[in-house]
């Protein structure tokens, strides 16, 4: 893209940035200073500079000869743009079957820090619904999901995230005390499923429950959201079973118990 044909508000060294990056990945090997500063139009001595930032964040490597090649952080991101495809391709059908049974909204969502992201959902045909937008996000302790991570994550981890960010209050049934979060995801991790009693929104119930990958780590959540007259308690295993199905895709084989010797 010629610098003329950019937005107003772009940033021009992110431009550029973009500009030597696509330049690079052209090449199949890789490629001087001389010929990246040609294609993007670039001064040679601003293109280094630009480069050598790029090498320092690991998103280009400089060879032993002096030529640019792109750098590992782009497999980091590619390999969590397809676990995240993977996921939400593998989770869809079973998503639509739980809709299908149940007939409210079913949730995708994965963690990231201290927060719940939506990343997929399935919506019942009906004008009261409740509806998460893709790529909103949530704090774990108001939601069903978001507390089963936890208690999956171990009770450090929870009383943590209680002194990181203090348990704020969404609505007047949001557990802010860490000791009552703590025996709540605890006992989630027990029975395998959480829920969300008006936790993050007046009027708004879920059930969740964890998938998890073929390594056993909980990778995303499942839940069902719905207003909070209509949720049912019945649907619990037939989350958790769409959950583990989806898990079962992924790789995850949980183990057999255990004889008592």
């Amino acid at each position: 893209m010629k610098t003329h044909d950019r937005p107003s508000g772009s940033i021009q060294v992110i431009d550029r940035a973009s500009d030597l990056l696509e330049a690079i990945a052209r090449y199949t090997q890789s490629v001087s200073l001389k010929v990246l500063a040609a294609e993007t139009g670039l001064h040679p001595s601003t293109a280094f500079r630009i480069l050598a930032s790029l090498v320092e964040h690991d998103f280009v490597v400089r060879d032993e000869g002096g030529t640019y090649r792109l750098g590992p952080r782009f497999l980091k991101y590619a390999a969590r743009v397809r676990a995240d495809l993977d996921l939400r391709a593998v989770a869809r059908p079973e998503m639509e079957r739980l809709l299908g049974t149940i007939g409210e909204t079913v949730n995708l969502t994965v963690r990231e820090g201290d927060e719940v992201i939506y990343v997929e959902r399935a919506l019942p045909n009906r004008m009261m619904r409740v509806e998460q937008l893709i790529g909103s996000r949530a704090p774990l302790h108001v939601t069903a999901v978001g507390k089963i991570m936890l208690g999956d994550a171990g009770p450090e981890e929870t009383l943590a995230y209680a002194r990181r960010t203090g348990l704020p209050a969404y609505t007047p049934r949001t557990i802010n005390d860490p000791e009552r979060l703590l025996a709540v995801a605890e006992r989630a991790v027990k029975d395998g499923f959480a829920f969300d009693n008006e936790e993050a929104e007046t009027g708004v119930g879920c059930i969740g429950a964890l998938v998890r990958d073929g390594s056993g780590t909980a990778i995303a959540g499942l839940s069902v959201s719905a207003p909070i007259e209509r949720r049912r308690d019945e649907w619990v295993p037939l989350l958790v079973a769409a959950a583990v199905r989806i898990s079962e895709r992924l790789g995850y084989r949980a183990e057999a118990p255990r004889e008592a010797p």
